[in-house]
């Protein structure tokens, strides 16, 4: 008897489905990075010889990081819905592009209301804890977390930047006024993270909540790095 297609069962669908984003992804390596799993986690589930089923909690954090709608990867798209790539002349067969993402270290929590210790990026390989993006740094860069609410703007003005979020610092980009920063003050290794700006020649520091006040620049402090994104967890 021929195998009924309407009778797959959902894990194997859910594997088949799988399967086609790490294809577009570039791999199961890229794939894991994009979903924030290890790649042998991803393995065991969607490898040559499986060991787990592709569960519905992990099915739908899947689709959230492919951008994909909530039930998506449930959904047999080989069976009628996707269209066969066998019946594309090969001349025109489409060729999966890889999705580059890069993970750059978690070092340390920046202080937003005041200057607060802050340890120095660490070269590739010595870090605990990673986040990844697909932002590629122009510099060494890591991932600060904000504390306190001196970046959290009034309601209805943007950015906010309120606390628990993730900043992602890179060193390699000029600081000019209006950029968000890291100052890191001279002989130490306390920062701060804020607003840089210019008025009447001097050079501020700017908390992006009014309440607190500006911090001025008087050879005080450097500026160590640009905040490029922000990525908050709920």
């Amino acid at each position: 008897m021929a195998f009924n297609m309407d009778m797959k069962e959902i894990a194997q669908i859910r594997l088949e489905n799988a399967r086609d984003l790490a294809k577009q992804a570039g791999g199961t390596t890229p794939f894991a990075i994009k979903v924030d799993r290890e790649p042998t986690q991803m393995s065991r589930v969607m490898g040559s010889n499986p060991t787990k089923n592709i569960g519905s909690r992990l099915a739908r954090h899947i689709e959230s990081c492919f951008g994909k709608p909530t039930g998506w990867l449930d959904q047999d798209h080989q069976n009628g819905v996707k269209q066969d790539v066998t019946s594309y002349d090969a001349n025109t067969l489409p060729t999966p592009q890889p999705i580059r993402y890069n993970r750059y270290p978690v070092i340390s929590s920046v202080q937003a209301g005041k200057f607060a210790e802050c340890i120095v990026p660490y070269p590739t390989g010595m870090e605990d804890q990673h986040e990844t993006t697909d932002y590629d740094a122009k510099g060494p860069a890591f991932w600060l977390e904000v504390s306190g609410d001196s970046m959290t703007a009034p309601a209805g003005v943007k950015p906010s930047i309120p606390e628990g979020t993730l900043v992602l610092v890179d060193t390699g980009i000029e600081a000019t006024p209006g950029k968000l920063v890291v100052a890191q003050l001279d002989e130490s290794n306390e920062a701060t993270f804020k607003k840089y700006i210019v008025e009447s020649g001097q050079k501020y520091l700017k908390p992006l909540n009014p309440a607190y006040p500006l911090i001025p620049i008087n050879g005080n402090c450097r500026i160590i790095g640009v905040a490029v994104e922000a990525k908050t967890k709920l």
